[in-house]
């Protein structure tokens, strides 16, 4: 019986043949290659949106975190974050639904704030220096289309008085005469807004006024958080977004807090926002002690609730949105167990 001939080895094959072999086994694994880094680029991807959808935060590297806040009842629209100092690796914030920027509104008002005690910073119970009200912040005191605060040419009212009638009541004109008392112009100061929030990271992030009535003044629930972990390390600022009321800058009466939110306990603040691009907006603070007595400040912020609806309708959805946020987080910073959390220092205000 004839046995046939063994094929050639690839050394006794001519040398276009042994160069074609060569560059199929190439190409077949760089298809397996590019096969795998596919899997794993999509597997990659499928942790980041389970993570900005299910309330966990996606880590550096794209790492998703943990924290006290990763299950909580967000809000059926929109987006929010929460963070609680002192919990989590790193200080990692718990961020739900899509990250794009969004109206948001009189929120805009806590990085007037922001960079106007940056500015001019003041301590304690310092009021400031005196602010002489312009003619054009009068004139807007009795615009029906906006949320303004009534004041009279020639005023002067102290800085602190000014944060107040801003920050309390929401006034728009005051912002507006805040911005130009600190920069010469409003877009020159909107400028400085949008640099701090640069310096901030908060890269989602654009301000094209000082009072928030712009619709194309936009951010995220997770660019905002930042802001609000910097600003409530300002004792005025907290001292002045938990004020219940204001006293009015004509007359004898008090102008109430926009944050009905305030009426929940342990909440010390922080800002509303509403229009009809944005909806209702809410930067909110809550002081939770957890079973060892220890204080943990958290902070929230929900945007874009029943946008295109209407201003009322909007508050009326944020608040309900906030309100159920800030009890289950006072809830759990209540219940934690101190050994889980020793090991994690509280953030410096």
């Amino acid at each position: 019986m004839r046995v046939p001939p063994a094929p050639p080895s690839d050394s006794r094959l001519p040398h276009s043949l042994r160069r074609r072999s060569a560059l199929l086994a190439a190409g077949a694994t760089a298809l397996v290659t590019l096969v795998t880094l596919g899997s794993v680029l999509v597997a990659r991807g499928a942790v980041d949106d389970a993570a900005s959808t299910a309330g966990v935060d996606s880590g550096p590297g794209g790492r998703p975190g943990t924290s006290l806040t990763a299950s909580l009842p967000w809000p059926d629209e929109g987006q929010a974050a929460v963070l609680v100092e002192g919990f989590g690796p790193r200080g990692a914030p718990s961020v739900h639904g899509p990250r794009r920027p969004v109206p948001i509104a009189s929120v805009t008002k806590v990085m007037t704030a922001y960079v106007v005690l940056r500015d001019h910073p003041l301590r304690g119970d310092a009021s400031g220096p005196l602010v002489t009200v312009d003619e054009q912040a009068a004139n807007e005191s009795f615009s029906g289309a906006e949320s303004t605060v009534e004041v009279r040419r020639g005023q002067r009212l102290s800085q602190r008085r000014l944060l107040e009638l801003m920050l309390v009541p929401s006034g728009n004109n005051i912002a507006r005469l805040l911005a130009r008392w600190d920069a010469g112009l409003q877009k020159a100061f909107v400028a400085r807004m949008n640099r701090a929030a640069e310096d901030l990271g908060m890269d989602h992030t654009t301000y094209t006024g000082a009072s928030g009535i712009e619709p194309t003044t936009t951010s995220t629930a997770a660019d905002q958080l930042k802001l609000a972990r910097q600003v409530m390390r300002d004792d005025v600022f907290r001292s002045v977004v938990s004020l219940p009321r204001t006293a009015a800058a004509v007359g004898s009466g008090t102008i109430p807090n926009s944050n009905e939110l305030l009426n929940t306990p342990g909440v010390t603040g922080i800002k509303t926002g509403s229009s009809t691009p944005a909806g209702g907006a809410l930067m909110w603070a809550v002081d939770a002690a957890d079973r060892s007595g220890r204080r943990h400040l958290a902070l929230g912020v929900v945007l874009h609730q029943s946008a295109g609806t209407g201003p009322q309708q909007g508050l009326r959805t944020v608040f309900d949105a906030g309100r159920a946020l800030v009890e289950r987080v006072r809830q759990q910073v209540s219940a934690a167990d101190p050994a889980t959390t020793s090991g994690i220092p509280s953030e410096t205000r």
